[in-house]
């Protein structure tokens, strides 16, 4: 039995996560702009057949494609919502399942850190490369998620409310986790935006 563990549907992907997704993607390139829609289910295995399908049914290309032996993860993308969308039909169709039978997203951590120092600051730059870089005296809002593919809607939504820099985005897993980064004000604002994101996640 194939279970849907992850099914999340961006309208318009924000710049910094674009190009976020984009320094691990071993397929085709997202933009900023386009639709996206990240699937993750359990067997990681089963994640071949739902990838084959939706490349099959639709135009949508291939961003990403992660398989464990626990979890399989699948990022697929256009500029056309409708293709998107309708991949999304094909998957869940096959699976014999609806959205809303994805698993429900649980807060693992979350946590405001304000005015950071700049030991702090340089050690978490060392460890996370393919994100900005977060500077002495920002505040630092961390989010870790269950299943950990919402954390990438939980990013773009964080982008759109307020002017952050996303230092780390972390979808792959048994948890996702992201950092990011900014005047204490506009952290606040998207650390609800992020929250408010993965307690009510987009529908198609």
């Amino acid at each position: 039995m194939i279970k849907l563990r992850t099914y999340v549907y961006i309208d318009s992907l924000q710049p910094q996560l674009a190009e976020y997704i984009a320094t691990a993607s071993q397929g085709f390139l997202p933009v900023p702009g386009e639709a996206l829609l990240w699937v993750e289910v359990s067997p990681g295995m089963a994640v071949h057949r739902l990838t084959d399908m939706a490349l099959k049914a639709t135009q949508v290309r291939l961003a990403q494609q992660v398989v464990e032996r626990q979890y399989g993860s699948m990022v697929i993308h256009h500029r056309d919502q409708s293709d998107v969308i309708e991949s999304g039909r094909v998957i869940l169709n096959h699976l014999g399942a609806r959205q809303q039978d994805r698993t429900r997203c649980e807060v693992a951590w979350q946590e405001i850190i304000r005015g950071m120092t700049p030991d702090h600051t340089v050690l978490i730059n060392r460890q996370d490369r393919r994100g900005s870089m977060i500077l002495p005296d920002q505040s630092m809002f961390i989010l870790e998620t269950e299943p950990a593919g919402y954390i990438v809607y939980a990013a773009n939504q964080a982008e759109k409310a307020a002017n952050i820099t996303l230092i780390d985005v972390r979808a792959v897993g048994a948890f996702g986790r992201l950092i990011l980064s900014g005047r204490e004000a506009d952290v606040d604002e998207a650390a609800a935006a992020a929250l408010a994101a993965v307690e009510n996640p987009s529908w198609t």
